[in-house]
């Protein structure tokens, strides 16, 4: 205790707790539940966290410093990531070590960077591609078939089309509850979704949902083998998120503006959705126009060049009418 005319400080060091060392597969363990809901994107976290780990060769730590964390990004670039990729496992680090950090696991974090990403290639199926492939779906399993044109008319992702139930099919509407961002949305159906959604008879319980008799592995298996037998096996971009791509560049391309293209895709950020803007070329039309307007290439009959400006009018007096100067008349008299 500290005592003066003006203060009373007291010092306490009850909450003063040793801070003990961690591997990052020790924490993940303790919060990967908490930070994460089941499914595909928690797997594919498990295994990034566990290509970090065996990276930093399980090292404990009680505190991640910037040059672990550089030389981290380091190796995975070496290993041939992308800077999109390193993001992604980042970003899981990344929320992995700010929770530790808030628990009082850790005592001080890195400043993460995003790494810049170039924008690439978007790969999205003509229409006659998408007959050949749908044809050959179809003939191995008329239920990935039907689940195909339901993708693609709807450009929702394949978790968010196995994960539907009959309730959220109202009408001429369906709506996504369970998606990626967490915020759901109701779009309206086109005419062959409308088909698609209905089950052929059958004898028995009806299923839970649309499209719950499929896994994404079933479905998986069966795009392979098709995309295989239409000449597009040697093609790594024609994946099922195709259709996702193939849906938002058909909007786009019809003129729908990108807010909306948002909306029905159900991007979090515009930024996501803008991607797809270099499609939107209808704005551009006059563009086109103007560049093919013809141009004179030689010379007008005054001599003067197709591009220069003609000469200035000549200005008359104000309030006297250019018709009206005539030759004065001679005086008389006068020499002639």
């Amino acid at each position: 205790m500290f005592s003066s005319q003006t203060a009373k400080i007291k010092y306490s060091y009850n909450k003063i707790r040793e801070v003990k060392s961690h591997r990052i597969g020790e924490l993940f363990s303790v919060y990967r539940d908490v930070l994460w809901d089941d499914g595909r994107h928690k797997y594919n976290v498990s295994s990034f966290i566990g290509e970090i780990d065996e990276i930093l060769l399980g090292e404990r730590f009680s505190a991640f410093d910037q040059s672990t964390l550089d030389n981290l990004i380091g190796t995975l670039r070496q290993r041939g990531n992308s800077n999109a990729t390193i993001n992604r496992k980042m970003a899981a680090l990344s929320k992995l070590l700010r929770k530790a950090h808030k628990m009082g696991d850790i005592h001080s974090l890195p400043e993460f960077r995003r790494q810049k990403e170039r924008a690439g290639r978007i790969r999205f199926l003509e229409r006659e591609e998408e007959a050949r492939l749908f044809a050959a779906i179809k003939s191995r399993s008329e239920d990935a078939y039907r689940l195909s044109v339901f993708l693609v008319d709807t450009g929702c992702r394949l978790g968010e089309a196995l994960g539907l139930i009959w309730n959220d099919i109202q009408e001429h509407r369906v709506s996504f509850w369970i998606t990626k961002s967490g915020r759901s949305r109701t779009i309206p159906m086109t005419e062959r979704v409308k088909e698609v959604i209905k089950l052929p008879a059958t004898e028995g319980r009806r299923p839970k949902g649309p499209f719950t008799k499929l896994s994404q592995a079933q479905f998986r298996a069966i795009w392979n083998d098709a995309k295989a037998e239409v000449g597009l096996g040697a093609d790594d971009q024609v994946v099922p998120h195709i259709l996702r791509h193939t849906c938002a560049s058909r909007l786009v391309q019809g003129g729908i503006d990108i807010r909306r293209v948002q909306m029905w895709l159900g991007h979090q950020t515009l930024s996501m959705t803008m991607r797809y803007a270099h499609l939107a070329t209808n704005d551009l039309d006059g563009c086109v126009t103007v560049l093919e307007t013809p141009r004179c290439s030689g010379a007008d009959s005054g001599g003067a060049s197709a591009l220069s400006s003609p000469p200035p009018a000549r200005r008359e007096p104000k309030g006297e009418p250019a018709a009206s100067k005539a030759p004065k008349p001679a005086k008389r008299g006068a020499k002639s």
